[in-house]
């Protein structure tokens, strides 16, 4: 019987999925992902320096452990809050090698164990923007993705590092892989 089964055991994500959560940082290797459930929070423009990418990334976070501790003293289930993930895009995709992150728009994601509901989350979110004033836990959302087949690398260094990954990617692995 897994954690997600178990209410006694405190629920990972990064153990229950070990294959997606570790992935190696020299291979690029093929995965399936699937059917998941965030919190989520969308924005635009470079990381870095935009001030409601680190206002939209505490909201997160608040709301997670809020969740994290609702769920553990309403239900009897705990769960370990999972790592921040982001969704990258931009109308031009170029604007990732020649790193115009201005142009960056983003989806940022904590995952969140199946038994979370809608109604946990407008609890949380309400919690937090009372609490601490956070503004942007009233743009959070619960976010169900079906990503399927999927090509993953660890990249380990600053956002500024990746051009060379990302090159790899869609200059060599995927045209190789018939992708």
């Amino acid at each position: 019987m897994s954690s997600a089964e178990n209410p006694a055991e405190k629920y990972d994500v990064k153990r229950a999925l070990k294959a997606l959560y570790a992935p190696s940082a020299r291979d690029f290797s093929r995965v399936v992902v699937p059917p998941m459930q965030y919190l989520a929070v969308d924005g635009h423009g470079d990381p870095n320096t935009a001030p409601a990418y680190a206002e939209s990334i505490e909201a997160l976070y608040g709301v997670a452990y809020t969740l994290k501790f609702a769920s553990k003293k309403a239900l009897g289930r705990d769960f370990v809050v999972a790592p921040l993930e982001g969704l990258w895009r931009a109308a031009d995709a170029t604007a990732f090698t020649r790193r115009d992150k201005a142009a960056w728009e983003w989806t940022m994601l904590i995952h969140q164990p199946d038994w979370v509901t809608a109604a946990m989350v407008d609890a949380a979110r309400a919690e937090v923007l009372a609490k601490k004033g956070l503004a942007a836990a009233g743009a959070l959302r619960l976010l169900r993705l079906d990503e399927g087949e999927s090509v993953q690398i660890l990249h380990v260094g600053s956002y500024d590092d990746e051009a060379p990954t990302l090159a790899r990617l869609h200059d060599e692995y995927l045209p190789a892989h018939g992708l």
